[in-house]
């Protein structure tokens, strides 16, 4: 046992945009003198073909305690299933030599609900991130399991503080918190304009592509034939163009194929990006074109307008800078050229806010509520209200 008697929080990380979630989290609880964290890294941040962004959080000197290595290769609906499985055995061992105060997880990715499954069968209280929101597939699915064995829900506005009630959560339980992941952007820790040109090689004066494209579970089999529909719509404007590999679900290996066949002189495919240069590509960007729910929570902080394609937002909260279209090659190219037009511009400029609540001071609220909170058994015995 730990003589240590310090507050200790267990973060999951599987992923480049979890990671985003948790980061400034970890930096507030470090300068906790009553507090630490143990941080799991999993999944995608181990895998060398989607960029290995472990080394992202070695760079960035946290205290990573485990790296669990999960993802069987494949990449269809069975081997994301079986991937899971082996991190339960894995995070279980993790958790039972941590002895954490508290596990916190994220958002509507597998591994978190496993975490968070985990945890509670170990009398570890849940934390969740993101926690309320709708979304398409099974991330929708998912995020609402995770609510279920979480003890504390961090709600990023009131519609999902709102949803929490209805599906009888507690109201102890609930925090109207904000989302984290903006805290960064709102005090503007992302890279400048001059540097994302100069690594880029972008002119500024002209505009640029942002594409983010995920596959869809439920839709395994159609992932190649959307990407397609995709890119032949974005090369069809034949402008300087910056496209990001997906995440590892079901049919990324049919999307990241398809990428690599659509390299041109002026469309650049990044494997990875630090969140840093990825907030920076928002910054100078003219639209961002894809599935990805920075479009939806991000991007507002940029007025940067978002073509949003297919099912995978479907019914998530969202601002006037998304526009909605199916995966049809003409569609997604009037949704580019109304989110490119000088009115379409202006009205963003003008009108756009965000429907994720970020002041800044999100991660203070979430840290000192893991700080405060009273670990007894009211909090580890849930009930639901209704």
């Amino acid at each position: 046992m730990s003589d240590d008697k310090r507050r200790h929080i267990a973060v999951v990380t599987g992923g480049r945009m979890t990671y985003g979630y948790s980061r400034p989290i970890m930096r507030k609880i470090e300068r906790e003198p009553g507090m630490r964290y143990s941080l799991i890294v999993t999944n995608q941040h181990l895998l060398p073909s989607f960029g290995h962004t472990v080394s992202e959080i070695e760079k960035d000197n946290l205290n990573i305690t485990d790296r669990i290595y999960m993802a069987l290769d494949g990449y269809t609906p069975a081997t994301m299933a079986k991937s899971l499985g082996v991190f339960l055995l894995g995070v279980t061992d993790a958790l039972v030599r941590l002895k954490p105060d508290i596990t916190l997880v994220v958002g509507d990715r597998g591994e978190h609900l496993i975490a968070a499954m985990a945890a509670a069968h170990m009398n570890i209280p849940v934390a969740h991130i993101q926690a309320g929101e709708l979304s398409g597939n099974i991330d929708g699915m998912t995020r609402h399991a995770i609510a279920r064995f979480a003890h504390l829900h961090f709600a990023s506005n009131q519609d999902a503080a709102d949803r929490l009630r209805k599906t009888g959560e507690q109201e102890f339980r609930i925090f109207l918190t904000g989302a984290p992941q903006l805290d960064e952007l709102v005090n503007s820790e992302y890279a400048s304009r001059e540097e994302v040109a100069a690594i880029f090689r972008l002119d500024l004066k002209k505009p640029t592509i942002l594409v983010a494209q995920h596959p869809v579970t439920e839709e395994f089999g159609g992932a190649q034939k959307q990407i397609q529909e995709t890119l032949e719509a974005v090369t069809s404007f034949g402008l300087q163009t910056i496209v990001i590999f997906p995440n590892n679900d079901a049919g990324s290996e049919e999307i990241r194929r398809v990428m690599e066949r659509y390299r041109k002189p002026f469309l650049r495919i990044e494997r990875n990006l630090p969140r840093r240069l990825y907030a920076g590509l928002m910054n100078v960007a003219s639209v961002l074109v894809g599935n990805s729910s920075s479009g939806l929570i991000e991007a507002p902080c940029f007025k940067l307008p978002a073509v949003n394609i297919g099912n995978r937002q479907r019914d998530r909260f969202r601002g006037n800078n998304v526009i909605d279209v199916p995966y049809a090659q003409e569609a997604i190219r009037r949704g580019i050229e109304k989110a490119l037009s000088a009115e379409f511009q202006k009205f963003i400029r003008e009108n756009c806010d965000n429907p994720y609540f970020g002041d800044g001071r999100v991660s203070d609220r979430i840290v000192e509520i893991l700080k405060t909170v009273s670990i007894d058994e009211k909090l580890l015995k849930k009930q639901l209200a209704y």
